[in-house]
């Protein structure tokens, strides 16, 4: 016991004193307090700009009020709000604001304070509304906090939620109207998403003004039959509360979604015709160019198969115009965008085996496509249909890269706008008259830039020099990017950090960071913020710091990325073990010395990885895993696995807490007891697996923290838990 004491200390010793002897002459090493407690690192943003629908203005708040700046000049117009326009009578500090949105013809401007965060997307707040002209300034509603206050395109009203129900207000007679009455918690949900929805199809504003004002189309959620799960939250109390909410894992009872749409002019809703079908999703409503057709997408559970209806607002009446159908699954975007001519829409899809950009008609002839390649879209910024052009985003130069283009709605005269290298993303002002892109790659922070919409540059906004400047007089090594083939001849796309005084004679452990999930990249030619200086620190205490893109990772097409389904952790974990077996082959590679980390999905593969793979990695860490997509929600685990019920091989084959027998090296196992998302669940599950098995590992437990692990020095003190591991284990 002594001597592991003994061992320990000085452990510590090399992690907060090594660098500041083996770092190269006059540069300094990485300490994990300049990391997540003094955050020295941090990069800076463009942040909360809104563009003003001239195209030629934004907004900011600054110093408690609104500022409308020229984006040719960047010169300050105006103060749209100031604080003294926001102080109520009595009170001497104006309200904070926390949150803004100005009506369609930017008269209004509600304005949210006292913010309180639900889950990942949703929040409430107390909502004040503001006449810019008149300088009225009144409170939206006395009910206390409610959620998605919004202005009417047309009329003097607002639309909110509140306790589960929708809410109408005149701001000129001040008179309320519940439009929906019988919301009532963990039961019927009006107008808000439920958990499901709202982490998966990533929306909780579940409500959508008409164009004129005249409609409010809103979804109607009867979960009265999901099953409930609770968790213990403990606050500092002498007594636990028990949190519970609805949440539908994978194979069990969904909610059952329908669409109303309410008439202002009657004050009644009709009901929408999605079908018989209950068991199904709806995962977007959108309103179409004609202000009384709504847009509603309608998909099957197992998510292959999608519609788009065309609803009339009047009856609810439905007919279908647009039908897509996949092998696998088909995955949710924003991308449709109804053509003012009525007769269009833009569309993106995977149908030719990259995801690519269409245009269709809505009378269901045969559509265009607009974009192709072996390469995907990876964003759709939007349509100037003055000019006939579309802009967007994509990986044509490779999956680590992504870069900004225009096209016409032809099809033709592609012009990539930007030319620099690396990872770029643009935000476009109303009208595309310019846009404000954001370049960087994974050695330098970003460099945030206005160009007018072909892409001349007019202003640097953020050059991040401070950041640049500081990392000058740190002992750091380039991310570098290469690819590699496993047994079977995949290739495998990696990026590696050597040490600084890297010896090719030597060999070093090295530490593997994953993701891996569906969809996704850690192989990025992008900054990678605050895990990228932990892996310099790393790689300055002797670390080779390596990211493998596995099979199912994104940007590579369809079948790169849909060759998982029905076998989650199956392709992932043999990729990764494949790469541990390719740094074998390098001569300054510790094979003994192999460990893996990941976060949640990384988490679940890291896990993996060290039961199925125990052979090749020594040591692995698994924050917030699923260790059985049992316990996970229905949306997102059935996308790519089916039910269990149709596919229980799939499920049991490729869940960790099935191979802990194979372990044999160390296991650090982190989860928040509050984690809505990846329930701890998963890792109470995961500790029997192990103590059956009579399995040795390390446990540590954040009470009462979420998915994110994080809030005062929860970052630093994880950080240092992680670090610490990795030094004794590796």
């Amino acid at each position: 016991m002594k001597m592991k004491k003994k061992l320990f200390a000085v452990k510590l010793f090399i992690l907060f004193a090594v660098p500041m002897v083996f770092a190269q002459q006059g540069k300094k090493n990485i300490t994990l307090e300049e990391l997540w407690l003094e955050y020295k690192f941090m990069p800076e943003f463009v942040e909360g700009g809104k563009s003003m629908k001239d195209g030629e203005h934004y907004t900011v708040v600054e110093d408690n009020g609104i500022r409308k700046y020229a984006y040719a000049t960047g010169k300050k117009i105006a103060d749209v709000v100031k604080p003294e326009d926001i102080q109520l009578k009595g009170d001497t500090n104006p309200v904070e604001i926390a949150s803004y949105n100005f009506s369609p013809d930017e008269g209004k401007v509600v304005i949210g304070t006292e913010k309180e965060k639900i889950y990942r997307r949703s929040s409430k707040a107390i909502f004040y509304v503001l006449d810019l002209k008149s300088k009225d300034f009144q409170l939206l509603t006395d009910k206390g906090k409610v959620s998605h206050a919004l202005l009417s395109p047309k009329e003097n009203k607002v639309a909110y939620v509140w306790e589960n129900n929708l809410y109408l207000k005149d701001l000129s007679s001040g008179e309320e109207k519940a439009i929906t009455t019988d919301g009532e918690w963990n039961l019927i949900i009006n107008a808000m998403c439920d958990w499901v929805y709202e982490e998966e199809f990533e929306f909780t504003k579940a409500f959508e003004w008409s164009p004129d004002g005249r409609y409010i189309a809103y979804y109607h959620f009867d979960e009265s039959e999901v099953r409930e799960f609770s968790m213990d939250i403990f606050g500092g109390r002498l007594y636990p509360k028990q949190y519970q909410f609805k949440y539908p894992k994978a194979g069990e009872r969904n909610s059952d979604v329908e669409i109303y749409i309410y008439s202002l002019e009657s004050g009644k809703s009709v009901k929408v015709d999605v079908g018989k079908e209950k068991d199904q999703y709806i995962p977007r409503i959108k309103w179409m160019a004609d202000a009384g057709k709504l847009c509603v997408f309608r998909m099957n559970r197992l998510q292959n198969s999608l519609e788009l209806l065309e609803a009339d607002a009047k009856t609810g009446e439905t007919v279908t115009f647009f039908i897509e159908r996949s092998e696998t699954y088909i995955e949710i975007h924003d991308n449709l965008r109804f053509l003012e001519d009525g007769k269009h829409f833009i569309w993106t899809s995977e149908m030719d085996g990259y995801n690519h950009i269409y245009k269709y008609n809505l009378n269901g002839r045969p559509g265009k496509q607009i974009t192709e390649g072996k390469w995907d879209v990876t964003k759709l910024h939007g349509i100037d249909e003055e000019n006939n052009l579309i802009y967007y985003q994509s990986a044509e130069q490779g999956p680590q890269f992504r870069a900004e283009y225009v096209i016409n709605l032809k099809g033709k005269d592609k012009k990539k706008l930007i030319e620099s290298t690396g990872y770029n993303d643009a935000e476009y002002s109303d009208g595309f008259k310019y846009f404000i892109n954001t370049s960087n790659n994974a050695n330098s922070p970003g460099e945030i830039v206005l160009y007018d919409s072909q892409g001349k540059r007019i202003r640097t906004l953020v050059d991040n020099k401070k950041l640049k400047d500081i990392m000058k007089e740190y002992d750091l090594s380039d991310k570098e990017f290469f690819s590699l083939s496993t047994t079977t001849g995949v290739q495998l796309n990696a990026w590696m950090i050597k040490p600084p005084d890297f010896d090719e004679s030597k060999q070093y452990p090295v530490f593997v960071t994953i993701y891996g999930g569906p969809g996704s990249n850690t192989v990025s030619d992008e900054f990678g913020s605050f895990n990228y200086f932990w892996h310099q620190m790393l790689a300055q205490n002797g670390y080779i710091v390596m990211s493998v893109d596995n099979r199912g990772t994104g940007s590579r097409g369809r079948e790169f990325k849909n060759c998982t389904y029905q076998q989650l952790g199956k392709y992932e974990t043999i990729d990764q073990i494949e790469a541990a077996k390719y740094l074998g082959t390098l001569p300054y590679i510790d094979t003994e010395r192999i460990g893996i980390q990941g976060w949640s999905y990384g988490g679940y593969l890291s896990s993996l990885c060290i039961t199925k793979g125990a052979e090749y990695f020594k040591a692995a860490i698994a924050v917030a895993p699923v260790t059985n997509w049992r316990f996970y929600d229905s949306i997102y685990t059935e996308r790519y696995m089916r039910t269990p019920q149709k596919n229980a091989d799939g499920y049991d084959d490729n869940s960790p807490i099935n191979h802990v027998d194979k372990l044999k090296g160390k296991y650090l196992l982190v989860h928040g007891t509050a984690d809505d998302n990846v329930h701890f669940q998963n890792t109470t599950e995961m500790i029997n697996a192990l103590v059956r098995a009579n399995k040795q590992f390390d446990l540590f437990v954040y009470p009462d923290k979420n998915h994110g692990i994080y809030g005062g020095t929860t970052r630093y003190h994880l950080y240092t838990k992680m670090t610490n591991f990795i030094l004794e284990n590796l």
